[in-house]
């Protein structure tokens, strides 16, 4: 692919808005932090724009029968797959992670639009028996309306496919916001939308910098449901935007997921897992091995074996197909967590592996950080409190499973665990008692389009994936019919 600085326009009611009277963002190859691409920035006048077709294609839409509107979204995914490589290049370019990563993160995003699609005869109400003679009592399930996708930069395509999959099956219209960070893959998927025939205004693109611009999707009356996958800040800060009007929220927000190591577990698979599930995709996964709780009785042996595995982890150009790790998308949460690491060593945590910029004149520029484990650590310290979304693993030993059950439970966020045991009964513990969305139970990090995906406490409310994820994007509306004379 071309190094060459390529301009991607934006677009809105079927029309790729030119930027000859616009600002635009720079997006940057986190390998380098060379611009390689530039896209419309729009204005508070697009949004409007966006809002209002939005809007106005949207009882169109959602007269179509289910099955028409679900044969748009295979199109898209059947033209994904034909530029399934070209898709993860992008991804690569301006997401940092590996070229198989991207591989699978297309491969995930087809997924999710083709199980989206296969939901459209799935879509069911309910009938009851009314309490009198002559009447119909049914409970419809209706599309919201206008929604707004606010997807992060961990996986700026999968997450258009989980959320406007559902949005569109279900009858609502999507206006796409990507990150900042990486809105090229958007622009392009918006490419695909338009050859595929979708109708005008049933899905918006909007890329901006500017909060102010982006706070008016949030808390404009004609949004009807904002899907935001995030921070809990951000989170935070629409719950309250919505509320003038209160507008839907399906909120996937940040997590701390502990990695919890009983005495009775396989240490072997646990070591396994614990590298996987905490260095892929650089660390930048919600569901990410954030932290390691081990018994303390095998806490030694456990913790030797892990740093022996995470050695093995190459890091390099995340084109060649032979590294492991790429960059980290963000500089400024990668200086960050470089001082979150500092600040830890200074509390008596003990580094002994990385916490740096990896050794070569490769790595020189770009947001590089070594694969890093901290040991010695405490739960009231800096690496603990904080969700690091990076190639960053403290560990910290627990009596037992109890402490770390009981750790778990006090934090705030619930997003999701892993527990290694083989003692059933610490299982069924973890399922009736752990404060989260998803218990990884001997484990390693998955997510199937099936399952569901939601975080409790902080972690969010509401959810996407399976059928749970597709309900989220359904009203109910309940129809008493009198059809006596």
């Amino acid at each position: 692919m071309s190094q060459q600085i390529k301009h991607y326009r934006s677009y809105i009611n079927g029309e790729w808005l030119d930027s000859s009277t616009r600002d635009v963002i720079e997006v940057r190859n986190p390998v380098n932090n060379e611009v390689f691409s530039t896209v419309t920035a729009n204005t508070v006048e697009d949004v409007k724009y966006a809002l209002e077709t939005s809007e106005k294609a949207q009882l169109t839409w959602q007269l179509l029968p289910a099955q028409t509107r679900a044969n748009y979204i295979f199109t898209i995914a059947e033209k994904l797959k034909l530029e399934r490589e070209y898709f993860a290049k992008l991804l690569v370019l301006e997401q940092g992670k590996t070229y198989l990563e991207a591989l699978g993160e297309v491969d995930d995003t087809i997924r999710y639009l083709t199980y989206s699609g296969e939901a459209a005869r799935r879509i069911q109400g309910a009938i009851f028996p009314s309490d009198a003679a002559n009447e119909h009592l049914a409970i419809h399930k209706v599309p919201f309306g206008v929604t707004v996708g606010l997807c992060a930069f961990n996986y700026p395509l999968a997450l258009i496919g989980r959320k406007v999959g559902p949005a569109l099956v279900t009858g609502n219209t999507m206006i796409i916001k990507p990150h900042e960070l990486t809105p090229v893959t958007a622009s392009e998927f918006c490419r695909l939308v338009e050859d595929a025939g979708v109708p005008k205004g049933v899905i918006n693109l909007i890329s901006t910098k500017d909060a102010q611009t982006a706070s008016l999707l949030v808390e404009s009356p004609i949004t009807k449901l904002i899907s935001l996958t995030g921070s809990t800040r951000a989170g935070k800060a629409i719950y309250k935007a919505a509320s003038n009007n209160i507008t839907g929220l399906i909120l996937e927000l940040g997590g701390k997921a502990p990695f919890i190591v009983c005495d009775d577990a396989d240490i072997d698979k646990a070591v396994e897992a614990a590298a996987i599930s905490r260095y892929a995709n650089c660390g930048q996964v919600c569901i990410c091995n954030e932290m390691v709780m081990v018994d303390e009785k095998i806490a030694d042996e456990f913790t030797e074996k892990l740093i022996k595995r995470v050695k093995q982890i190459k890091v390099g150009d995340p084109f060649d197909q032979s590294v492991h790790m790429g960059p980290n998308v963000s500089s400024l949460g990668l200086n960050r967590v470089d001082e979150l690491v500092k600040e830890n060593i200074a509390q008596g945590a003990e580094l002994v592996l990385g916490g740096k910029r990896p050794e070569g004149a490769f790595f020189e520029k770009g947001n590089w950080y070594a694969p890093t484990i901290l040991t010695n650590v405490k739960n009231n310290q800096a690496t603990i409190q904080s969700e690091l979304f990076a190639p960053v693993l403290p560990i910290m030993k627990v009596s037992g499973f109890e402490e770390a059950l009981q750790y778990t439970n006090e934090r705030e966020e619930g997003l999701s665990a892993y527990l290694y045991s083989n003692d059933y009964k610490k299982h069924m513990k973890a399922i009736n008692e752990m404060q989260v969305g998803t218990v990884f139970i001997n484990h390693q990090i998955v997510g199937y389009i099936q399952g569901y995906h939601s975080g409790h406490k902080t972690s969010g409310m509401g959810g996407e994936d399976g059928i749970f994820g597709i309900e989220g994007y359904l009203q109910k509306r309940t129809i008493y019919l009198d059809y006596s004379n």
